[in-house]
C-alpha cells in the first residue's frame, strides 16, 4: 500500500472534521507530515475517550459539540499524560501487545501544535464557539545549535564527491563510477542552492530551464519557486542532463534525478549516500552527515557573504524570517569566535 493510500485508509477511521482539517491545513506538505498529524491527533482523540468521554465508542464518533466541551485543564493533563502513556495494538495472529510510549518535550510540543491546529480549524469555520488552545503552554526546548560544515569539510566533502576514483575500489568505486555525474549534480545543486532535499528530488525534467539557468521547486505548503542557479551548479546540471536524456530502463521519464533502479530519487536515498561519502571523508558528527546540513552551509556562507538576512529567507524559502534566525545564529557563533580569539588584552597600539 501506498503512503497516500495508507493515509486515505488512516482518516476514515477519524471524525469527519478531522479528515477536512487534514485535507484544508496540509495541502501541499508531504504525505508524512499530513500522517503524523493525523496521528496526533488520533493520540489525543483517544485520551478524551478515555478520560473525558467514555461514551464515545470509536474515536470516529466524535463531533465537534464533543471538542466544545474541551477544557484548558483537559489540554495541560494531555500534556503531562504525552510525557508516557500506554497503547495496545493487535497482532496478526490476534495477540494484544501493550506498549509504553514516551515524548521529549519536542514530541510533546509537536503533538500539541497539531491539536491547536485542529481547534483554530474548528473555530474559524464556526464549528466550535472558543477556542481553549489559545491559553494552552508549550514546552520549553533547549535546543542544542547544530554547526555548519567548516571550509575543510566543505571541500572534502567536494573532493570525494568529484574525485571517488582517489577513494574507492572494486565493487564502491564501479558503484561510485555509475552514479558520479549525477551525485555531482545533486550535492552541487544542494550547495548551491540551499534548497530542501525534498525539493530537489521532486524536479522534473520539464522543471529546469537552461536558457534562464533556473529550476523550479515546489516549497512547503505547495508555493513553487524559481531557484537560479549559480554558474557552476547549472554546468553540473547540464552535464548530468546529457547523461539523463540517454538512461536507459528509465521508469520515470518525468524525474530529473534518477536511482539506479530508473525511478526518481528519495529523500532516505539521498541520506544514504551523503552519509557514504562523510564517512569516506571522516565527517563523523551525525547532524553533518545528514541532508539539512548542506542547506545550513548555504545559509551560513551568505551570511558570512554579506547577504541581507531577508534575502537569505528568500532563498532559502522561509515563510518566517525567525527560522532563518537560527542560521544567523550559527553564523554570529562564529563570528564571535573569531573576535574574541583575535582580540588582545593589552595593545600597545591604543596608546599611541
Amino acid at each position: 500500500m501506498n503512503k497516500h493510500a495508507h493515509l486515505q485508509q488512516f482518516l476514515t477511521k477519524l471524525p469527519d472534521f478531522v479528515y477536512d482539517y487534514i485535507e484544508t491545513a496540509y495541502t501541499g506538505d508531504s504525505v508524512n507530515t499530513q500522517i503524523g498529524y493525523s496521528i496526533d491527533i488520533k493520540i489525543f482523540l483517544e485520551y478524551l475517550q478515555k478520560f473525558k468521554f467514555r461514551e464515545v465508542e470509536s474515536t470516529e464518533d466524535f463531533t465537534p459539540a464533543h471538542m466544545e466541551q474541551v477544557t484548558i485543564r483537559d489540554l495541560t493533563s494531555f500534556a503531562a499524560y504525552l510525557r508516557e502513556y500506554e497503547t495496545e495494538s493487535v497482532t496478526p495472529s490476534g495477540k494484544t501487545v501493550k506498549h509504553i510510549r514516551k515524548n521529549s518535550a519536542y514530541g510533546i510540543n509537536r503533538k500539541l501544535s497539531g491539536v491547536r491546529g485542529l481547534f483554530s480549524y474548528l473555530y474559524k469555520n464556526d464549528l466550535i464557539t472558543k477556542n481553549e488552545t489559545d491559553k494552552l503552554d508549550f514546552k520549553k526546548l533547549h535546543q542544542k545549535m547544530k554547526k555548519p560544515l567548516t571550509t575543510q569539510e566543505t571541500i572534502r566533502l567536494i573532493d570525494v564527491i568529484y574525485n571517488g576514483e582517489n577513494y574507492y575500489e572494486g565493487r564502491d568505486l564501479a558503484e561510485y563510477m555509475r552514479r558520479k555525474r549525477r551525485d555531482i549534480a545533486l550535492f552541487t545543486a544542494y550547495l548551491g542552492t540551499g534548497c530542501r532535499v525534498s525539493e530537489l528530488v521532486n524536479i522534473d525534467i520539464d522543471d529546469v530551464d537552461f536558457d534562464t539557468a533556473s529550476f523550479i521547486v515546489t516549497r512547503k505548503g505547495g508555493e513553487q519557486q524559481e531557484i537560479f542557479m549559480p554558474v557552476q551548479v547549472e554546468n553540473e546540471m547540464f552535464n548530468y542532463y546529457g547523461e539523463r536524456k540517454n538512461a536507459e530502463n528509465v521508469k520515470d521519464q518525468k524525474a530529473f534525478f534518477i536511482s539506479r533502479l530508473g525511478r526518481r530519487m528519495t529523500v532516505a536515498g539521498v541520506e544514504k549516500i551523503l552519509k557514504n561519502y562523510c564517512r569516506t571523508v571522516g565527517i563523523t558528527n551525525p547532524d553533518k552527515t545528514r541532508p539539512h546540513a548542506l542547506r545550513r552551509t548555504f545559509a551560513c556562507n551568505l551570511l558570512a557573504d554579506g547577504v541581507d538576512i531577508k534575502m537569505v529567507a528568500e532563498l532559502m524559502g522561509h515563510r518566517n524570517i525567525d527560522v532563518t534566525h537560527r542560521y544567523y545564529a550559527q553564523y554570529a557563533s562564529k563570528r564571535r569566535k573569531e573576535i574574541m580569539r583575535s582580540f588582545e588584552l593589552v595593545d600597545g597600539k591604543r596608546d599611541e
